[in-house]
């Protein structure tokens, strides 16, 4: 089929430049021979005119016809045969109806995380359910009214510039502000030692990726922070287990584990334990540093709670107390103010400064800049230690209901510590009696605690609970320990007599 109906539209009289339409005149062409195989007014196997041919006919450079080809060969339209001439191939039929279900697959890392994720604590229950759960601050408390004026005082003074980018290590007021809390404790830093962060969450991803990659172990407390084992395990690390003791971490297995060459790094929670609530001392955190310099192997440690001391005397943290540059420090307020401000710090030194900056470039370009500005003109004013004062009073009543209620309501056998501070604390239940299975029953009954299984690197069955004082009122805490103690209580019985008849078989 030589002869084919072909139209160029010209805008001016020279053959070669752009058509009425705007496009060149090869893929004027291009377009209507596609669109007459498509309809199927050229079908495969048709010859198109020759390059010289139809050149002539359309008044138009030989280049142009032959550019025209050449586009719709690649796109598999034509197909040119040397000495033959110019063919119709055809375009492939499309078939909108897929052979088969589309399913992408998920990197295997991914993979782990979801399977992780699945092994939370769905803590589903009534509206009225007593709250001994969670690590989250009680919005009754969250100084909503005396932040607010520290924001505004920020976008006054500042103006514009507030909502840019700024500085990538965060807001130079607020790290000096933190600068100098630090310093009170003993801490010997400077602002370009800070690092801003979204959260203390996000500071372990960066904390971690700071010494290990895919494939190296780390060295965790068990049990621990279950937002720390996933971050571990969406980077593809493996994990160490490290058991905590009633004073802290078993040094002697700490020792074993860093002396593998493996293993890159220890992450630790000394002040105020999540989940365990306790509060290791001065002596045993040197000798943690000890053996972590011994090995030449960093520590991450997370000072989350640091600010929520209900009693006794503060402890150096390891970062006041480490003399190699080995200690990486975590901060955050979302505990001790609200969630919603997501602004956390890494304290470094050296050359993990520059390094924790780089990763933290990568991750996203800053935080939310009127926040952190905002957090700054809080500490430095004052406000953020009148609302310390505030909050500690009532998690100091929260607590002490606690501990007198779980001394009268909880049968023999179960132990626990009293915390200095935070939210937390752990309580053992008498073996054999798992809290997975316990949980069950008190969501029934109105009151949720986390049970331990979700604190063990392979999420095994626990005879611990962490229960918290964060949002429950002194009220509310009396009657749900007391709920529990009667659960405890009626579970132990049954797995008694459930015993008692397997023996009399």
């Amino acid at each position: 089929m030589d002869g084919i109906e072909l139209q160029i539209q010209r805008q001016g009289s020279v053959a070669g430049a752009g058509g009425a339409a705007g496009l060149p005149f090869y893929r004027q062409i291009a377009d209507q021979i596609r669109a007459q195989v498509r309809d199927g007014q050229l079908g495969p196997g048709d010859r198109l005119p020759p390059i010289r041919e139809l050149a002539r006919n359309l008044g138009v450079n030989r280049d142009t016809v032959s550019t025209a080809y050449e586009t719709l060969a690649a796109e598999g339209v034509l197909d040119a045969k040397v000495g033959r001439g110019t063919f119709v191939r055809g375009l492939r039929p499309r078939d909108t109806r897929p052979a088969a279900p589309v399913e992408t697959r998920l990197a295997g890392g991914t993979e782990r995380l979801v399977d992780f994720e699945r092994a939370r604590v769905a803590y589903g229950a009534p509206g009225d359910a007593i709250q001994l759960h969670a690590l989250k601050p009680d919005p009754s408390l969250f100084p909503a009214e005396a932040f607010r004026r520290a924001l505004n005082r920020i976008f006054v003074s500042r103006g514009p510039e507030i909502l840019d980018y700024g500085d990538p290590q965060g807001d130079l007021g607020l790290r000096e502000a933190i600068v100098e809390r630090l310093r009170v404790a003993g801490c010997r830093v400077d602002a370009a030692q800070v690092i801003l962060c979204q959260g203390a969450s996000q500071g372990i991803s960066l904390a971690l990726r700071l010494f290990a990659e895919a494939g190296d172990e780390i060295a965790v407390e068990e049990p621990t922070y279950h937002n720390a084992l996933a971050a571990s395990t969406a980077l593809g690390l493996g994990m160490t287990a490290v058991p905590m003791r009633p004073d802290g971490a078993d040094l002697d297995a700490l020792d074993r584990a860093l002396a593998r060459p493996e293993v890159k790094l220890f992450y630790t929670i000394p002040t105020f334990h999540n989940p365990m609530g306790t509060t290791t001392s001065l002596a045993h955190r040197q000798e943690l540093l000890a053996i972590a310099a011994r090995h030449g192997k960093p520590v991450i440690e997370d000072a989350y709670e640091m600010d929520l001391r209900l009693s006794g005397r503060p402890v150096p943290s390891l970062l006041a107390l480490d003399e190699e540059g080995l200690v990486v420090q975590l901060l955050s307020y979302s505990k001790s103010l609200f969630p919603g401000l997501r602004c956390g710090a890494l304290i470094a030194r050296g050359r993990h400064v520059e390094a924790l900056l780089a990763l933290r470039h990568a991750a996203d370009l800053g935080g939310a800049l009127p926040l952190q500005a905002a957090l700054g003109d809080f500490l430095r004013t004052g406000a953020y230690d009148r609302h310390l004062a505030t909050l500690r009073r009532k998690l100091r009543e929260r607590r002490d209901a606690l501990l007198e209620s779980l001394e009268t309501e909880l049968p023999e056998g179960a132990r626990w510590q009293r915390p200095e501070g935070g939210y937390q604390v752990w309580v053992e239940m008498p073996e054999p009696l798992d809290t997975r299975e316990l949980f069950v029953d008190a969501v029934r009954a109105g009151v949720l605690f986390a049970p331990g299984h979700q604190f063990l690197l392979d999420g095994r069955g626990s005879s611990g609970m962490r229960l918290s004082i964060a949002l429950a009122t002194p009220a509310e805490i009396r009657r749900g320990i007391a709920l529990l103690g009667a659960l405890v209580r009626e579970r132990l019985r049954e797995q008694g007599s459930q015993r008692a008849s397997r023996i009399d078989v």
